[in-house]
Parts: C-alpha cells; structure tokens; sequence
C-alpha cells in the first residue's frame, strides 16, 4: 500500500501495539507491551481465545536455571541450554539431527529469556503442577537436564470437554487450559483491548517494501475495517499447517486429505501471518526444521474413526466445538487389533511401528555436548510408517490418501471399543463398516478417497494377513507376532491417516523477534513469534510464550 494510501485509511481503532492472534505467542505479547506502558489491541480471527495451545498438553520446557530447576536441586544455565539447542552431534534413530539447523541467534535469545518468561507467566497466573521438571512431552527440549513443566488444569473449564477437570485432579492434570485461560484473564484485567472474531487480511506498510508498518485490515462480521499501530504490530497467528498449498512448499505430500490437524477445530493454522509479512518484503527462515524427519511435525494417529485423531487430544460432546469434531475416536491400545491399509486396500508396513521421534532429556545417554560420539553411538531405525502412508499408490498423485484402520467385532470387544456415535463419525466418511469385508471395500466414498478400493485387494491383504497370525510371522512387514485374525463380522474401516501437528518453520525473525526480509533488513514496526517465525526446531509452547515475552517488551522501545 503506497504512503499516500496509508495516509487515506480511515483507521477504525489505534493503539500502541497491535497483537495478531491470541494463542501462547499472542497473549503473552500483549501483557508485556502492556505492562511496559503500551495501549493494546489484539484480534483474534475465532469465537474464543487460545489457538491451538488451549488445545495442548500444558507442556512448557523453560528451562535455563528457573525457579522451579533451582528448587528441585536440577542445574541448569542459559548456556548450558544453548549449547543443547545447537547442538550438531545429536541425531535420531532415522539419522535426522533435533538442532543442527536452528538459528543460533534466536536460540540464544530464547536460552537467555526462559527463566524470566517462567517468572512472567507465574505473575500472570499461571499455575504449575508441584513437581520438579520431567522429560514428560518433550519435544527437542535438549538432552542435559529435565526442563518440562506441566500447566495445572485448576477450575477452568477443558475446551475438550466443556467441564472442569475433576476436582481430584485439577492440580495435577497438565492442559494448556491451564495456561492460556489465567493469561487471558490478567490480560483483561490490564486492559488488553480483545476483539474476537476479527480476521487480519493485510498489514499496512508505508510503501511495499519500505518504510513502516504502520497497521492491519481486518474482517469482521461488519466487513473490513482498519486498526492503526502507533509502535509495533506482532504476528502471532500461529503457523501454517492448515494452508494445504503453504504447507506443500516444505512437503508436496501433504494434499488436502491431510485434513485431522491437532488443534482443529477450535482454531486454525492458515499462514495468514506468513502470507500478509511475505506480501510486504518478509522472508520465510529455517525450512528444514519443518521438512526434518524428526519431532511432531507429522504424527501417528492415536485414534481412528474420526476426523481429528491427534495423539494427545480427544473431542467429546460438551465441548463447544464438538458439532465440528463429530466424533471422540477409538484410542488405538494396541495396533495388533488392526491393520492399516491404503486406498487400494493394501497393508504398506508393520502397524506396530513408530512415527518420528525426537531428542528429550537423557534420550541419549551417555551424551556429552557436541561429541562425534553422540551420532555414533545412535542405533539406527528407519521409523518409517509415516512415510510409507504418505508414499501414494503410484498413480502420479502427490498426497498418499486415507490410510484405514480395518478391524473386526472381536477387537472391538478386546479394545472396548463403541464403534457407534459420537465415539466414530460414520456420517462424515470417518468410519464405515459392513458384513463381509468386500462390502466394506465397496462402501468405502468420501472426498479424499480418490480411487475405488477393490474389493478382491482387501479380501486378499485380509486372508494373507490372517495366514500370518497362524504362522506366528509378518513375511510382509515384519510385524512381531501377528496376534489376531480378522474374521468376526462386523468389519470396520476407521480412518486413520497421519496428523499434521506443529510448525516449525515461519517468518524470519532476529534476536528482538524483530521481522527481517529478504534482504535481511528489520521491517520496522513488524515482530513474529511462535509457530509463525522460523529457526528454531522445538515444538510447542516455550519458544511461542517466550518470544511473545520478548517482542511485546521490544515493541514498546520501537520510535
């Protein structure tokens, strides 16, 4: 937009700064501008606050030396965090290194933060669980010391659920309801102004690719309306994972049948925040950690039978978003139960297998910092069922396709399973079953199914499957020990394709959390944290709270 258009708007709201999204990065951002003096304006494109982190397990990996490390007796530093963060020599099992490709300047921004973003969110509310600090949810974390923290549900009622936790347990149930509930509520006692249902489409720039940003354009209910930053305007949307076209760029697999993201549906990952900075000159930083094939990016399924089958979170009916959801899902206990077949009917590896894993506190032991030993002594493993379920059916179409879970009556019983609403979502083409298993194949019609399953392929991959569990071998896939037969009507055909979980890779950012573009010049006024900026391969909710932490006390020093 050029300056004299800028200078046209007709801008609705102003405020010091301007907050773009209300999750573990967002509100953060907005009560430490606020606390340094700044008015704040944050929107919020949903019906309610929290992004996906009130969806989370509560899991906060500050570590550095906090309060909570000190009192357990654990020692840790900001230097010692740092060189774990950057350390070149660890690698998982499948040989993808957790830190090789992390930015060396954010992360040492972040390690020199933590324990003071700690401090800030227990001022704000925040209760921990009353425990010295785990490897529980990790998630490249680093491999020293135990740095995990756990958010304690309290009274606050579950998104999933719509109800508190049960009162026995509120101080001891991790949920990131735990976190974002006390931080919206001190956010507003501060004065935060919030408003909800407010989409950001575009940034005002003073000119395209120079000069400041000077605001956003939102879409309300009302239309389009435009809200002026004196000081800053800080993305905080969230990532990319449910931009299909976005998230090919870091992989060409991931079509539109990649629909389940952990979080949906009570808020969306649409690269808004990614899309409107690049529009103005921003650079996109650190791919690899998106593309590396370690940590949560891609997940197994821990459920089937449901759209959004993320392994840490379960919809049920109460909550406010359950008409979106449809359906709990069956908890998979055991994947001999099951086996997992592709479009075309056919078993593509051994069920029982694991997806990508990633560096936590003592998962390599002995370790020592930086040692060509670390690499060495890893043992390796492929972990290739992700992989292997989004290879396609060699058609010459990107995106493998539902993968399906295909079971019968008796592991229903053995599972406990309710294959019946609201527990599977036969209506949406979640789930199907039948009497004979050619039936099933048949029955199998849904938008992402995009070729007919053949009825004699699954009969086959059937009858060969149960030949293994008489022969106590998987000659296929290797399964250790086929356990069960596939041979009690009713047969089920529960959706069970992989979850795309978290963003990695985003906006390039500086130390300040500062927008950088491709020129590697500040766009002045512009800040980024969490899942929208780049260079930093953790997941979750440290780095997003803490670069909150950081842009909103950086955005008032903004002239």
């Amino acid at each position: 937009m050029a300056v004299s258009d800028v200078a046209r708007i007709d801008w609705r709201h102003e405020a010091d700064v301007v907050v773009i999204g209300s999750g573990a990065a967002g509100l953060p951002a907005a009560i430490a501008a606020r606390e340094c003096g700044a008015s704040v304006i944050m929107v919020e494109a949903e019906d309610d606050i929290g992004g996906h982190a009130i969806t989370s397990g509560g899991n906060v990996p500050l570590g550095g030396g906090n309060a909570a490390q000190r009192a357990h007796g654990i020692d840790d530093s900001p230097d010692l965090m740092f060189r774990d963060l950057t350390d070149w020599s660890v690698v998982e099992s499948n040989g993808f290194p957790d830190y090789r490709y992390n930015d060396h300047e954010i992360i040492r921004a972040f390690c020199d933060h933590a324990a003071t973003t700690h401090d800030f969110l227990l001022k704000h509310g925040v209760a921990f669980i009353d425990q010295a600090p785990d490897a529980r949810g990790g998630n490249a974390v680093g491999n020293s010391v135990p740095r995990e923290m756990h958010c304690a549900a309290m009274d606050w009622p579950l998104v999933q659920t719509g109800k508190p936790a049960d009162p026995a347990v509120r101080a001891t149930t991790s949920t990131g309801n735990g976190l974002m509930r006390p931080l919206e509520a001190s956010a507003r006692r501060l004065g935060v102004q919030i408003l909800l249902r407010h989409r950001m489409i575009a940034l005002h720039r003073e000119s395209p690719r120079s000069g400041r940003v000077r605001g956003i354009a939102v879409q309300t209910d009302a239309g389009v309306i435009d809200i002026f930053a004196h000081k800053a305007v800080i993305i905080a949307t969230g990532g990319s994972t449910g931009n299909v076209n976005f998230r090919r760029m870091f992989d060409p697999r991931l079509t539109e049948e990649y629909c389940g993201l952990s979080g949906m549906p009570w808020s969306d990952q649409d690269a808004s925040g990614e899309i409107a900075a690049m529009e103005i000159g921003a650079s996109l930083w650190g791919l690899y950690n998106q593309m590396g094939e370690f940590g949560y990016s891609v997940t197994k399924p821990s459920a089937v039978g449901c759209q959004y089958n993320y392994q840490n979170l379960r919809w049920r009916p109460g909550s406010r978003v359950f008409h979106k959801a449809r359906a709990i899902g069956l908890t998979v206990g055991d994947w001999q139960n099951v086996i997992t077949v592709n479009m075309q009917g056919l078993r593509f590896y051994d069920e029982t297998g694991r997806g990508f894993t990633t560096n936590n506190y003592n998962s390599i032991n002995p370790y020592v910092q930086g040692d060509w030993r670390n690499a060495e002594n890893v043992r390796y493993k492929a972990n290739n069922w992700l992989n292997a379920a989004m290879a396609g059916i060699g058609d010459g179409k990107n995106g493998g396709g539902p993968i399906w879970a295909i079971f019968d009556a008796a592991a229903c019983e053995r599972e406990g399973w309710v294959a019946e609403p609201p527990h599977v979502d036969y209506a949406a083409g979640f789930c199907f079953r039948a009497e004979s298993l050619a039936a099933l194949a048949e029955s199998i019609v849904m938008p992402h199914q995009r070729v007919p399953m053949p009825p004699e392929n699954l009969e086959a991959t059937v009858a060969r499957y149960n030949a293994f569990v008489d022969s106590g071998v998987d000659e296929d896939f290797g399964k250790p020990k086929p356990l069960y037969k596939i041979s009690t009507p009713p047969f089920h055909a529960a959706w069970a394709t992989p979850v795309i979980h978290d963003t990695r890779a985003g906006l390039r950012i500086n130390a300040h959390c500062q927008v950088v573009d491709l020129s590697g010049r500040v766009i002045p006024g512009l800040y980024c944290g969490g899942e929208s900026s780049g260079g930093f391969s953790q997941h979750g909710l440290a780095r997003a709270t803490c670069q909150g932490y950081i842009a909103g006390r950086h955005a008032m020093s903004e002239s």
